[in-house]
């Protein structure tokens, strides 16, 4: 049996704590097949962003979000100890759309990969090996697309290796990141962009 900091902790166990954890009441999320040849042994889940009430169509949500959607996957493998620091290793994605005053904001980038330490800090998720990229991107659409205008994007990819024994505060951390990306208020009081853009103004008038 796979042991992390002494605690045996087999790959069924972990994945359950995944299927059990407590993500924000404003996603909508579902297990989905991991990807194959990662791992050994590997479980994923697909959350969205919705508004207004759970939708009908469920599963197109937690797949395909217009507000917000991401995806998070559990590998393990125990010869992998060398390359991930552990026998565990969590990969996330997150992404949702700005408005184009936020998009332009330099620090949107630092502000998202900051607010990924914070929920897994907030929730006591042990980790080691913390690394991704976040990436804004601004679009200008043309022709037959004029009609849509000018589009911001923020989008955040990480991977860590989780130690302990918990895994859940892992995932509900991952759930945290996605609403806080798609200007939903933190659960916990801080800010999300759209209050931070709105927080900054008023106190620069």
């Amino acid at each position: 049996m796979a042991r992390i900091n002494g605690t045996p902790v087999d790959f069924g166990t972990a994945a359950e704590q995944l299927r059990g954890a407590r993500l924000r009441d404003e996603l909508v999320s579902q297990e989905i097949p991991a990807p194959e040849r990662i791992a050994p042994q590997s479980i994923a889940f697909a959350a969205g962003v919705t508004r207004g009430g759970r939708s009908v169509d469920a599963a197109d949500v937690a797949l395909d979000s217009p507000y917000g959607a991401g995806r998070i996957v559990l590998m393990h493998d125990a010869s992998a100890v060398d390359e991930w620091g552990g026998t565990f290793r969590i990969v996330c994605f997150a992404q949702a759309p700005l408005e184009l005053e936020i998009g332009v904001d330099p620090f949107i980038s630092d502000v998202a990969w900051s607010w990924l330490v914070d929920a897994l800090d907030s929730r006591g998720a042990q980790y080691v090996y913390l690394s991704g990229t976040a990436t804004k991107t601004l679009s200008s659409s043309f022709g037959a697309l004029e009609a849509r205008g000018d589009s911001a994007q923020i989008e955040l990819r990480a991977s860590w290796t989780p130690t302990g024994s918990e895994f859940g505060v892992h995932a509900e951390a991952w759930s945290e990141l996605l609403c806080l990306l798609a200007g939903l208020p933190h659960a916990e009081g801080i800010d999300s962009i759209a209050a931070r853009r709105s927080r900054q103004a008023a106190e620069g008038g």
